[in-house]
């Protein structure tokens, strides 16, 4: 195998770190861009320095990088609600001056680009679940917008350079992800759940807890962003873990793995969080041959015993 150099911006991050470790353990040279705003140099400190290069640089400013490059991964972007509300203005900027960055990059290299989208641009979805053709019901001013029209702003620029400077192109539709290197003050609901459930504080849940979401481990995730980049695909995929569980269950289940005596308890629903988010998977299956393969115990296992250690 020739050897190959991956750029990936937002490489420090929960899901970035674990790209890093997935595309050096194949085989391949990384170099690792990010200004650490959400991501943390701990989460790449295992990795062979021969393997990765750090680039400390904010990508919504321009960026040289001299010699071959084969892949951008373009995965910079605060990624929670809690963080994308303290830093809108980022966030809207990494994923327009970001992504037109990160493309420059891919064009002047001729490297295969991959976008890091989200199930975020369904919004609150009329149409259950998600399947790729469908445009999203997405509130364009409300208090995700910021994250949301980012994305969904990025997709068309990704495929305006695909159709109008031939650049090969992809992009990921990413649903519900969880794991080891997750932010403790993250905000999503795995997280936010064992956090409280190890300090033995309430559990919140917003709303009723009729709500439905869908978890996929990070090692399945990242296989699927891999086949994906590797594939002769254009257009948008979803990558995520069809199976459902509402709000209330999940709590439930989080009580049980975790033995704590936490009580659960119930908030307000946050404006514009959507009542139902599960990925339509068929073309995952079809065209990479890929689907979550952990089970929700075995995955939330791991990942409690790493928030047991960043605890204190």
């Amino acid at each position: 195998m020739k050897k190959t150099t991956a750029l990936i911006t937002g490489g420090a991050g929960f899901l970035g770190s674990h790209l890093c470790e997935y595309f050096i353990n194949k085989g391949h040279h990384v170099i690792c861009v990010d200004n650490l705003l959400t991501g943390s140099r701990a989460n790449l400190a295992h990795l062979d320095k021969k393997k990765l290069e750090f680039i400390k640089h904010d990508i919504t400013k321009p960026l040289k990088i001299a010699g071959k490059i084969d892949y951008v991964l373009h995965f910079a972007s605060p990624a929670s609600p809690v963080d994308y509300s303290q830093h809108p203005i980022k966030t809207a900027k990494v994923g327009s001056l970001g992504t037109h960055n990160a493309l420059g990059i891919s064009k002047l290299k001729r490297a295969r680009f991959i976008f890091a989208s989200t199930s975020e641009i369904y919004g609150d979805p009329a149409v259950h679940p998600q399947v790729e053709e469908y445009w999203g019901n997405v509130n364009s001013i409300g208090p995700r917008s910021m994250y949301d029209e980012a994305k969904r702003f990025s997709e068309a620029l990704t495929m305006a350079y695909q159709r109008f400077h031939k650049i090969d192109t992809r992009i990921v539709r990413i649903f519900n992800t969880y794991g080891e290197r997750m932010q403790i003050n993250d905000g999503r609901v795995v997280p936010n759940f064992i956090y409280q459930a190890l300090k033995g504080r309430d559990i919140t849940v917003y709303g009723n807890g009729n709500q439905t979401r869908s978890f996929c481990y990070v090692s399945d995730l990242v296989e699927g962003i891999y086949r994906l980049l590797m594939s002769d695909y254009t257009l948008p995929v979803n990558i995520g873990n069809p199976v459902e569980n509402t709000i209330l269950d999940f709590a439930k289940v989080i009580i049980k793995m975790t033995g704590t005596k936490s009580r659960i308890i119930y908030k307000p629903i946050p404006v514009d969080d959507p009542k139902q988010r599960c990925p339509d998977i068929t073309k995952a299956k079809t065209l990479l041959h890929w689907e979550p393969k952990l089970a929700l115990a075995e995955g939330i296992t791991r990942t409690i015993e790493y928030f047991k250690t960043k605890i204190k």
